[in-house]
């Protein structure tokens, strides 16, 4: 059945303004909220793997960050790591309240940036039955060394000029100045890693999210270096499972590991591959794990062990 025959378009309130989201109806009682990393839209961040839980039974909210998408937000295309922390929250709770869905049966899944929200999330969220976060950026400072050896000095200036820039013309109530999410060596973008160009491969494969738009405000350059999720992973009370891929060079595996061995319940499952294996060459074997996690936490007549 095509996914637009098994999926809903839902809006709901975050903050002054309203997300939008994709509510797939699941059988079992368990739900699934899903967000994707950056700049990726609901679409090429959770399609892959929304269909494969909501065929085991799970419900489904995929959802755009504000300022992202389809969700509302001015100005558009701003990362704002408080405000995508707030519609976390504001999904939680919308997610509780939809039909067949058990409030104690909820879990959530993020990947690269969304996957350290996930481990903030769940920090503050001990009612959830469980939480994914699948190649997360979980330290900021710990990937910037290698996030800068990977730019030209020029196009690392050059960044980080416009990122100033940008925020100043934020203060100032000037429209953000957009860059590449992801650029090659040499480029002027957000992410210039080995492995940040498959994202269309690995997201977009047949270029049918024509509206998914692959930018985002400079300013971002000044704040990833200080977003460290991780450090809330001793606050997670529900399990966790980190999903890793050993050759990424995006968010590095090693904090990731270090972040979920910090965690009381946790499991780290390695993958062969980059940092877009899961949506590529290593999708079955992420699935299967994600699935059987699922499984085991939110199909359990309705009790859970996270409190």
């Amino acid at each position: 059945m095509p996914l637009s025959k098994q999926r809903e378009k839902v809006r709901f309130a975050s903050g002054d303004t309203s997300c939008a989201a994709w509510h797939y109806p699941g059988s079992n009682g368990g739900c699934v909220i899903m967000a994707g990393g950056t700049a990726v839209t609901k679409e090429p961040a959770s399609d892959l793997f929304a269909a494969r839980f909501n065929d085991a039974g799970f419900a489904v909210l995929a959802f755009d960050h504000r300022r992202f998408g389809e969700s509302g937000g001015a100005p558009r295309q701003i990362v704002r790591i408080d405000e995508q922390l707030a519609d976390w929250h504001a999904a939680i709770e919308y997610a509780a309240g939809l039909p067949g869905v058990d409030p104690d049966r909820i879990s959530v899944w993020g990947f690269s940036l969304a996957g350290g929200h996930v481990f903030h999330v769940a920090a503050d969220h001990p009612r959830l039955a469980c939480a994914i976060a699948q190649t997360p950026l979980v330290d900021g400072r710990a990937i910037a060394p290698n996030a800068l050896r990977s730019m030209t000095p020029g196009a690392l200036l050059r960044l980080l000029g416009l990122g100033v820039a940008d925020a100043l013309g934020g203060l100032a109530g000037r429209p953000p100045l957009l860059v590449p999410a992801a650029g090659p060596r040499g480029a002027v973008a957000s992410l210039t890693t080995p492995d940040a160009m498959d994202g269309d491969r690995a997201l977009d494969p047949e270029g049918r999210h024509t509206n998914w738009e692959q930018t985002v405000a400079a300013r971002i350059a000044l704040q990833v270096g200080g977003y460290r999720p991780g450090r809330h992973a001793s606050r997670i009370r529900c399990p966790l499972l980190v999903v890793v891929c050993d050759q990424d060079r995006s968010v590095l595996v090693a904090p990731a590991v270090q972040a979920a061995a910090n965690a009381p319940d946790s499991e780290v499952v390695h993958l062969t591959g980059r940092h877009y294996a899961p949506f590529l060459e290593s999708h079955e074997q992420a699935a299967e794990a994600e699935i059987a996690f699922l499984r085991k936490h939110l199909d359990r007549h309705g009790s859970r062990d996270c409190r």
